[in-house]
């Protein structure tokens, strides 16, 4: 009796022990939303110590799920929301420091809930806020499995989702009348509509089916470059900003800034993860991921990572605005600017539609020419100020170049995609400092109007894969991947030559005293991805230079400091490879002999 009384004893303080964990857990997780989404050092601390308790509740219930079960009546869904809790700690992270490896973490988790059924009971409680959080989960997962590029599990996931959402309608519409059941049927559209709009062009398999690429920078895909000394700064701190107002969207990320980001990161490493173990000794539990799940690198709370004993951050730090309002951008950049260190590059992407000035003579480029919308407030308001599509707008919710004028004393690369980009070519260097500004065309022919508006920009198509963007245009809707492997042979010659061009141009301007490349490029040239950005923005303006159906200069992009012509956008060697590629893919009709005249 005394041995028995001892161990119900022991289960007792093992279910109190649970549930002290899991209380501890539940307030730190609700605490995190109070964290500021700025700076690095305000919330590391805090994220270390949630990342430890989770750490510690995943490991308890391994090691104690039988007393669990049967003392506190521990149910799968509540392991199920546990894991889900951490998958969204990792996502959370990953935002945070943009790096792809935690991506990877929230992944395995999410993918061990799926695998293991721990919500396929939910709809057996009679609790529609458990349904409810199945739905979430599912829109969660279907976010990381989109940001990883796994698009036959999204559309599993999406076909699932679609089903759960039938079955929570179901079962709760008579009794209890679910007020966000249309809301959850947008939700699904939304993800339709993104998944269509995101596959441009199809590379397909010998069988017909589509082959998924990746087109974050990797060492194949990095644009060599012959190194000098005027190559100083590092890509350090990134503001990705979505503003356009009729662009697909998911979870609160729009199309160009889903192709941006992936742009702006390197390939993850799958092997800096750990494998799902098996859970031994509990009756056949299943397979979840391990207790040692946080990575080897040691437990999230610090700006890098560890490697080898020394710490490491594989991408530029980033943040991602959909729609801020003008305060918030400011903040960020704000912060972003204190962030960077001696040596480091800001960069400022913002997708979003026009402001434009009713101003008939306007004497302050910075700002009466007008700017770009960001949380886009429309005004009833009839008489002038700043339209949008012919909309009025609130000046106080437009960003105008005179607004980056204080950020640029630190080196700066702005690359602005919008109807009203060419207003950003007038930012002055009052500071010395290194200034690029990439300008999307302010227009489209007419043919591909309605579809870039909601499918997503064609100028950040072109950054974010060239061959793609040249297909787009030419119509091309699928590309088996032996022809896709031979097209991308070509931008590799071009990227390779316009590389080449570009030290070249500084080369003879050392050698001959001639200016024929602003400093700032050079500066820049260093970092992999600014070098990978330059170099598309050439690809981007020799190809709509050549391309039949972009006539005019509002047409094809523009970018300040100017590009030498002669020596590098209109070199023939150029053109030549543009050519070839547009041969080899049958399309050479589109392209004209030469340069299209202004």
């Amino acid at each position: 009796m005394v041995k028995m009384e001892s161990t119900e004893e022991q289960d007792r303080k093992l279910v109190l022990e649970f549930c002290h964990l899991l209380e501890k857990s539940k307030q730190l997780f609700n605490g995190l939303r109070d964290l500021p989404q700025y700076g690095h050092r305000q919330w590391q601390a805090y994220f270390g110590r949630t990342f430890d308790v989770y750490t510690k509740l995943w490991k308890f219930q391994q090691q104690h799920r039988m007393v669990l079960d049967s003392k506190y009546g521990l149910k799968r869904w509540q392991i199920g929301e546990i894991a889900s809790k951490i998958g969204q700690l990792y996502y959370h992270y990953y935002l945070r420091t943009s790096e792809t490896n935690y991506l990877n973490e929230a992944y395995q988790f999410y993918a061990a809930i799926r695998g293991r059924a721990y919500y396929s009971r939910a709809a057996k409680e009679d609790r529609p806020d458990l349904m409810v959080k199945k739905l979430r989960y599912y829109a969660r997962f279907i976010v990381v499995c989109l940001l990883l590029k796994k698009m036959k599990l999204v559309r599993e996931l999406v076909t699932e989702l679609e089903k759960q959402i039938q079955e929570y309608t179901n079962t709760y519409h008579s009794s209890y009348e679910p007020e966000d059941h249309m809301e959850w049927s947008l939700v699904l559209e939304e993800i339709k509509g993104f998944i269509k709009a995101e596959a441009a062009v199809a590379v397909l398999h010998a069988d017909s089916n589509p082959i998924i690429l990746s087109h974050r920078l990797s060492p194949l895909t990095t644009p060599p470059c012959e190194r000098s000394p005027h190559m100083t700064l590092s890509l350090q701190e990134i503001l990705i900003v979505g503003s356009a107002c009729e662009q697909a969207k998911f979870s609160e990320l729009t199309m160009d800034m889903f192709r941006m980001l992936q742009t702006l990161e390197r390939e993850p490493t799958e092997a800096a993860t750990n494998p799902l173990s098996m859970s031994h000794g509990l009756h056949g539990h299943d397979a979840s991921p391990a207790a040692s799940r946080i990575p080897p690198y040691g437990v999230p709370g610090s700006k890098g990572y560890l490697e080898n004993g020394r710490h490491y951050r594989d991408n530029p730090h980033k943040y991602l605005l959909y729609k801020p309002s003008i305060s918030q951008l400011l903040v960020f950049l704000a912060s972003g600017f204190k962030e960077l260190p001696l040596g480091g590059a800001l960069l400022l992407y913002m997708s979003a539609d026009g402001c434009f000035s009713t101003t008939k003579h306007p004497e302050d480029y910075g700002y009466e020419l007008g700017g770009l919308g960001t949380s886009v407030k429309r005004d009833n308001v009839d008489g002038g100020g700043l339209t949008c599509r012919g909309k009025s707008y609130k000046e106080n919710h437009c960003l105008y170049p005179g607004d980056l004028y204080p950020f640029t004393r630190r080196p700066m690369f702005v690359i602005i995609d919008s109807d009203n980009s060419f207003v950003f070519q007038h930012i002055p260097r009052y500071f010395g400092q290194p200034l690029v500004v990439l300008m999307s065309p302010q227009d489209v022919p007419p043919a591909f109007q309605a579809d870039v508006q909601h499918h997503g920009s064609l100028f950040t198509l072109f950054l974010h894969s060239p061959l793609t963007a040249l297909c787009y245009i030419c119509n091309v809707g699928d590309v088996p991947i032996h022809h896709w492997e031979r097209c991308q042979t070509y931008v590799d010659r071009f990227i390779t030559e316009a590389s080449r061009l570009v030290t070249r141009c500084r080369i003879d301007e050392i050698e001959q005293g001639i200016g024929f490349i602003d400093s700032s490029y050079v500066q820049f040239f260093g970092d992999d991805f600014l070098r990978t950005l330059i170099l598309r923005f050439v690809f981007c303006d020799v190809v709509l230079r050549l391309h039949r159906g972009f006539r005019g200069r509002h047409m094809r992009p523009r970018c300040e400091p100017q590009l030498p012509a002669n020596e590098l956008l209109e070199h023939p060697s150029l053109s030549h490879i543009i050519f070839q590629l547009a041969s080899a893919l049958d399309v050479r009709g589109h392209f004209s002999e030469g340069p299209e005249c202004d």
